[in-house]
């Protein structure tokens, strides 16, 4: 099997509210992504600024802190190829009254703070993102019986 990359997905609190954990979780299964991490929880201020360390100092952070503690979050890890680009395909721009239709913030909201998802935006921030929100015990292997029909023989290879 190919190399296969992971990525980050954190369902928000407004999705959490607004009762959406499947349908987001949905359209990832669609795709054929593999979900090997799964788990409810909530987050702290310590996490938080760790996890948004680049816009920590702005002064939109505290509502945006306060608003990510209001209620647990959906941590997951999904595996694939390319599943850092397929995942912010699915997932559309931050700004979600402007993120294309069919997309999950285009379909399914209309803030910027309240975009209902998170998604790694690079490989590199998917790596230190899946750590730090997921212990290696917590991620598992396995076989996904229906690859061969997601993708090419010669992409598993």
């Amino acid at each position: 099997m190919a190399v296969q990359e992971r990525t980050l997905v954190l369902i928000k609190p407004d999705a959490i509210q607004r009762g959406l954990i499947g349908e987001i979780t949905t359209r990832f299964e669609k795709k054929g992504l593999k979900l090997i991490g799964l788990k409810m929880m909530g987050l702290d201020e310590a996490l938080l600024r760790e996890h948004y360390a680049h816009i920590s100092e702005k002064p939109f952070f505290p509502s945006l802190s306060k608003f990510m503690q209001s209620t647990p979050v959906i941590a997951m890890c999904w595996e694939g190829l390319e599943v850092v680009d397929a995942v912010r395909k699915i997932t559309g721009i931050t700004k979600a009254r402007q993120a294309e239709a069919g997309s999950i913030r285009g379909d399914l909201a209309m803030s910027v703070s309240c975009n209902v998802i998170h998604a790694s935006d690079s490989l590199e921030n998917a790596e230190v993102e899946v750590k730090r929100f997921f212990k290696l015990d917590e991620l598992y292997t396995y076989n996904k019986s229906e690859y061969m029909h997601v993708y090419a023989a010669d992409e598993l290879e």
